[in-house]
């Protein structure tokens, strides 16, 4: 099948304007993929856990080896300026209060074997986080609770595609008051740091400049999504990540009309954000089930006939399933407006970045 400028011969499970959604092993369908043809992969493939999770994570003392060959064919399918932002959670070892360094052997292996620029850091604090692990924060109350997870910022090349203003955070109260009155605030002198303040400390650009420490609570609670696996008695997948996550990434790395591809799809937060903000997507799922359930993201305007229908259909051997109209908004108070534009939630971007 040909999409955009992406040539799969395996048949999608469904697809809307924007995107497709395919199971099967990611290993397998990324060889479909042609070579520099992908501008984002954003995905958080399954952690190295010590506990064996129902949707099939990895020992960490293997995690390396395994995640490797993912790793060799994303470099092969990105484009020159495509980035792969990959969302890891920390881990413990086996037995003992120490952390493993999986994630940091994962980023050592994809820049030094495969040849991956590391072009920033970030790290995912999420404030709604459970204390764990039970043993160590808990029960012994020996470790603070883990909350937050390292998200790599890899780049094909050493220049890839950028723009940080896409992802401007609102000024604070104080910012405002310095903006509008800079006299009354600071006057413009070198600092005890070296740094020097000029007067165009003061000028207006939309918003603050965001950190590398993303603040994202992961609390969704009422979204179509999981409103929907309830009705139909679908589980929901356990370890989804906010929808904050992806679009600061995909607003910041990619534009209208580019390709976006999540290998580790679950319940597919990333090809929603990618239909709301206008980009083109491609969406693998091992688990035929969790990719089944995640078509909730996308018709929270249908009536509950229409989507047990598609469901049927999407259980059944007749798989390419069109959802013409698709109910996409990154507000949650717009998700049934077929008309909305799409914003971020909560604070993390201005109103005015939002659909870049």
């Amino acid at each position: 099948m040909v999409w955009g400028n992406t040539e799969m011969r395996t048949t999608p499970l469904y697809r809307t304007e924007c995107g497709q959604a395919y199971v099967g092993n990611s290993l397998d369908l990324l060889a479909e993929v042609p070579d520099d043809s992908i501008d984002l992969v954003m995905t958080s493939p399954p952690f190295a856990l010590r506990r064996q999770k129902d949707y099939g994570n990895v020992a960490e003392t293997k995690y390396v080896h395994w995640i490797k060959p993912f790793g060799q064919e994303i470099f092969r399918v990105l484009k020159k300026t495509g980035s792969l932002v990959l969302d890891l959670g920390g881990a413990y070892r086996s037995g003992v209060p120490s952390r493993s360094l999986y994630n940091f052997r994962v980023l050592l292996t994809f820049c030094d074997e495969i040849g991956f620029h590391l072009a920033e850091d970030f790290y995912w604090f999420n404030p709604a986080k459970l204390p764990s692990p039970i043993e160590w924060v808990n029960i012994r109350k020996m470790r603070a609770k883990d909350a937050v997870n390292t998200v790599w910022w890899f780049s094909k090349g050493a220049f890839p595609k950028a723009d940080v203003r896409r992802v401007l955070t609102p000024y604070s109260d104080r910012m405002k008051k310095l903006i509008a009155t800079p006299n009354t605030f600071y006057s413009p002198r070198k600092r005890p740091s070296g740094h020097e303040i000029s007067v165009g400390f003061a000028t207006d650009n939309g918003g603050a400049i965001p950190s590398n420490l993303l603040s994202i609570p992961n609390t969704e609670s009422n979204s179509s999504y999981i409103r929907l696996c309830r009705k139909f008695g679908h589980r929901c997948h356990p370890a989804r990540f906010p929808a904050e996550l992806p679009a600061f990434f995909i607003k910041m790395l990619t534009d209208r009309g580019d390709t976006v591809l999540d290998i580790f799809g679950g319940s597919n937060t990333t090809g929603f954000v990618a239909e709301a903000l206008e980009r083109r997507w491609l969406t693998f799922e091992l688990n035929r089930e969790y990719l089944a359930s995640s078509i909730f993201r996308f018709v929270g305007g249908h009536s509950l006939e229409t989507v047990s229908q598609i469901l049927a259909r999407l259980y059944s051997d007749e798989a390419d399933y069109l959802i013409s109209s698709t109910a996409c908004a990154l507000d949650p108070a717009n998700r049934t407006k077929p008309n909305a534009v799409p914003l971020g939630q909560g604070t993390l971007f201005t109103a005015g970045a939002a659909a870049v």
